[in-house]
């Protein structure tokens, strides 16, 4: 059964850290590209952050010097999340799918997500 599994989320104060990780099973995912989502409460589902097949990494504008995105031998990726702040409170998912592209609806493997909640 092919599954991905996020842990690390939580509760922090604005301008604390988090780092989530996405452990995935079933197959090899080294010739997929590796992204994290975030729905906030009343929001769409938007793009954070991606990495690519061969290394390459996007990030949302929204996120881009506060978040940085890691691929660990290829299994699991890894987002840190640095100056968090209370707009990034939202549930964090992980998605896979050949190629990198920020419309979710292009992926078909998430994961069950995991909530972070940014406190002022």
């Amino acid at each position: 059964q092919v599954q991905l599994v996020e842990s690390g989320g939580g509760l922090v104060q604005a301008g604390g850290s988090l780092r989530l990780s996405c452990a995935a099973s079933g197959r090899t995912f080294s010739d997929y590209g590796m992204a994290w989502f975030r729905q906030g409460p009343g929001k769409e589902r938007e793009f954070v952050a991606g990495v690519r097949a061969s290394g390459s990494v996007l990030y949302a504008d929204s996120v881009q010097g506060r978040f940085t995105l890691s691929r660990v031998a290829r299994n699991p990726v890894q987002l840190q999340m640095n100056s968090l702040r209370p707009e990034d409170t939202a549930v964090y998912y992980c998605a896979a799918r050949f190629g990198v592209v920020v419309n979710p609806a292009s992926y078909d493997l998430w994961g069950q997500g995991t909530q972070v909640t940014v406190s002022t």
